[in-house]
Protein backbone atom coordinates (compact mmCIF):
# COMPACT_ATOMS: atom_id res chain seq x y z
CA UNK A 1 0.00 0.00 0.00
CA UNK A 2 1.26 3.45 -0.85
CA UNK A 3 1.26 6.44 1.50
CA UNK A 4 1.07 10.01 0.20
CA UNK A 5 2.35 13.33 1.58
CA UNK A 6 1.62 16.63 -0.15
CA UNK A 7 3.71 19.79 0.09
CA UNK A 8 4.14 23.12 -1.64
CA UNK A 9 0.95 24.90 -0.73
CA UNK A 10 0.87 28.46 0.52
CA UNK A 11 -0.39 31.99 0.00
CA UNK A 12 0.05 33.57 -3.41
CA UNK A 13 -1.35 36.61 -5.20
CA UNK A 14 -3.70 36.22 -8.13
CA UNK A 15 -1.72 35.61 -11.30
CA UNK A 16 1.06 33.88 -9.40
CA UNK A 17 2.29 30.31 -9.47
CA UNK A 18 2.80 27.40 -7.10
CA UNK A 19 4.06 23.88 -7.55
CA UNK A 20 2.59 21.16 -5.40
CA UNK A 21 4.41 17.92 -4.78
CA UNK A 22 3.10 14.59 -3.60
CA UNK A 23 5.71 12.17 -2.30
CA UNK A 24 4.75 8.52 -2.16
CA UNK A 25 6.17 5.69 -0.15
CA UNK A 26 6.16 2.14 -1.42
CA UNK A 27 7.77 0.39 -4.33
CA UNK A 28 4.56 0.11 -6.33
CA UNK A 29 4.08 3.85 -6.88
CA UNK A 30 4.99 3.64 -10.54
CA UNK A 31 1.97 1.50 -11.42
CA UNK A 32 -0.67 3.78 -9.94
CA UNK A 33 -2.73 6.37 -11.67
CA UNK A 34 -2.32 9.54 -9.63
CA UNK A 35 -4.80 12.34 -9.23
CA UNK A 36 -5.11 15.78 -7.71
CA UNK A 37 -8.37 16.93 -6.16
CA UNK A 38 -9.31 20.06 -4.25
CA UNK A 39 -11.92 21.08 -1.74
CA UNK A 40 -12.93 24.65 -1.01
CA UNK A 41 -14.80 25.57 2.20
CA UNK A 42 -18.42 24.52 2.01
CA UNK A 43 -17.94 22.73 -1.30
CA UNK A 44 -17.52 19.14 -2.38
CA UNK A 45 -14.15 17.72 -3.26
CA UNK A 46 -13.58 18.07 -6.98
CA UNK A 47 -11.29 16.62 -9.60
CA UNK A 48 -8.38 18.76 -10.78
CA UNK A 49 -6.00 16.57 -12.77
CA UNK A 50 -4.78 12.99 -13.20
CA UNK A 51 -1.91 11.16 -14.81
CA UNK A 52 -1.53 7.52 -15.80
CA UNK A 53 1.40 5.39 -14.63
CA UNK A 54 3.76 6.27 -17.48
CA UNK A 55 2.70 9.88 -17.89
CA UNK A 56 1.31 9.09 -21.30
CA UNK A 57 -2.24 10.16 -20.54
CA UNK A 58 -3.13 13.39 -18.79
CA UNK A 59 -6.55 14.57 -17.67
CA UNK A 60 -7.68 18.01 -16.51
CA UNK A 61 -10.77 19.70 -15.21
CA UNK A 62 -12.01 22.38 -17.60
CA UNK A 63 -11.51 25.01 -14.92
CA UNK A 64 -7.74 24.45 -14.82
CA UNK A 65 -6.98 23.42 -18.38
CA UNK A 66 -4.22 25.56 -19.85
CA UNK A 67 -3.14 26.83 -16.41
CA UNK A 68 -2.22 23.68 -14.46
CA UNK A 69 0.15 20.89 -15.46
CA UNK A 70 0.37 17.49 -13.84
CA UNK A 71 3.56 15.43 -14.11
CA UNK A 72 5.31 12.59 -12.33
CA UNK A 73 8.79 11.29 -11.69
CA UNK A 74 8.57 7.58 -10.95
CA UNK A 75 12.25 7.43 -10.02
CA UNK A 76 11.50 9.89 -7.22
CA UNK A 77 8.08 8.47 -6.34
CA UNK A 78 6.63 11.94 -6.76
CA UNK A 79 3.77 13.55 -8.63
CA UNK A 80 3.60 17.29 -9.22
CA UNK A 81 0.98 19.90 -9.96
CA UNK A 82 2.33 23.08 -11.50
CA UNK A 83 -0.24 25.83 -11.07
CA UNK A 84 0.10 29.03 -13.08
CA UNK A 85 -2.13 32.07 -13.50
CA UNK A 86 -3.77 31.32 -10.19
CA UNK A 87 -7.17 32.80 -9.42
CA UNK A 88 -8.92 33.41 -6.10
CA UNK A 89 -11.36 30.62 -7.01
CA UNK A 90 -8.44 28.17 -6.97
CA UNK A 91 -8.29 28.60 -3.20
CA UNK A 92 -8.79 25.19 -1.60
CA UNK A 93 -7.14 22.31 0.16
CA UNK A 94 -5.42 20.23 -2.50
CA UNK A 95 -5.17 16.47 -2.15
CA UNK A 96 -3.26 13.90 -4.11
CA UNK A 97 -4.65 10.43 -4.46
CA UNK A 98 -3.78 7.06 -5.94
CA UNK A 99 -5.89 4.58 -7.82
CA UNK A 100 -5.45 1.31 -9.64
CA UNK A 101 -4.05 1.50 -13.16
CA UNK A 102 -7.22 -0.31 -14.21
CA UNK A 103 -9.69 2.10 -12.63
CA UNK A 104 -12.60 3.12 -14.78
CA UNK A 105 -12.85 6.86 -14.34
CA UNK A 106 -9.96 9.00 -13.23
CA UNK A 107 -12.41 11.85 -12.68
CA UNK A 108 -14.32 10.23 -9.83
CA UNK A 109 -12.94 10.58 -6.32
CA UNK A 110 -14.63 7.29 -5.43
CA UNK A 111 -12.15 5.45 -7.66
CA UNK A 112 -9.19 6.49 -5.49
CA UNK A 113 -8.19 4.27 -2.59
CA UNK A 114 -5.35 6.24 -1.01
CA UNK A 115 -5.28 9.94 -0.12
CA UNK A 116 -2.78 12.39 1.26
CA UNK A 117 -3.52 14.74 4.14
CA UNK A 118 -3.89 17.79 1.89
CA UNK A 119 -2.08 21.10 1.49
CA UNK A 120 -3.71 24.52 1.64
CA UNK A 121 -3.53 26.85 -1.35
CA UNK A 122 -4.78 30.40 -0.85
CA UNK A 123 -4.92 32.89 -3.71
CA UNK A 124 -5.43 36.50 -2.74
CA UNK A 125 -6.82 39.29 -4.91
Amino acid sequence: QVQLVESGGGLVQAGGSLRLSCAASGRTFSIYTMGWFRQAPGKEREFVAAIRWNGGSLYYADSVKGRFTISRDNAKNTVYLQMNSLKPEDTAVYYCAATSPYSGSVYSLHEYHTWGQGTQVTVST
